[in-house]
């Protein structure tokens, strides 16, 4: 018994940006190799982490979703979508779209998230790509349109209540001129009829190697 209470006072001692360092190797994104992220492994323990802290939630943050996948492929192949332009990633989890729209050329990038250990992994997956991302912890969707030129959305659509609070805040976005990218592997969730399909991948959101479809859309 000595052995996991051990476990989690060590996970206790370390800070987040302490733990994802020496728990979450660095590793290249299946199918961008352009990118790294620090990536959850069966040894990196997260659980130890969840123990020392009753907030943890889900941590979305370590692992890679299919629609932020596609949506990162998308920017860095078509970095004209990006080039010059302020950009939001709104649901932004390890930061990868956002460190995508930075290589590809934005102006400036703002990684949003409501999860404050997200906030912690986008500093630093953007240190290993040698980007420069503000992250900002908050729900954005309950205030005014950001000041951005484009809002890239990836996986925001993952279940009916977020999907009922971001959908009337990306039409806003678009009824002030903002552009609005949506990466997503056709959910339930996900309002077909605002979207224009503009590509289609195929990625393997876990270790199995699993080929899933997913797509990028333009919220029209």
């Amino acid at each position: 018994m000595a052995l996991p209470g051990g476990r989690r006072v060590e996970a206790a001692r370390l800070s987040p940006g302490d733990f994802i360092r020496a728990r979450l190797p660095v590793l290249p994104v299946p199918g961008i190799p352009e990118i790294v992220l620090h990536k959850a492994v069966p040894a990196s323990g997260l659980g130890r982490l969840a123990a020392a802290d009753d907030g943890f939630g889900s941590p979305y943050w370590a692992y890679y979703w299919l629609g932020g996948l596609a949506l990162a492929r998308f920017v860095l192949d078509r970095p004209e979508t990006v080039a010059g332009k302020r950009v939001l990633d709104l649901g932004t989890g390890s930061g990868l779209v956002a460190i995508a729209a930075a290589k590809a050329g934005a102006a400036s990038v703002l990684a949003a998230d409501i999860d404050p250990y997200a906030m912690v992994a986008v500093p630093l997956n953007a240190a290993a790509n040698g980007v420069a991302v503000a992250a900002v912890q908050g729900d954005l969707t309950a205030g005014p349109v950001p000041e951005v030129d484009v809002v890239l959305a990836g996986d925001v659509f993952y279940d009916p209540e977020p999907a009922a609070r971001v959908t009337p805040f990306l039409a806003r976005c678009r009824a002030a001129g903002v552009a609005v990218l949506v990466g997503d592997p056709r959910r339930a969730p996900l309002p077909l009829e605002r979207l224009r399909a503009l590509a289609e991948y195929r990625f393997a959101e876990t270790d199995n190697g699993v080929l899933k479809p997913t797509s990028v859309f333009a919220f029209d």
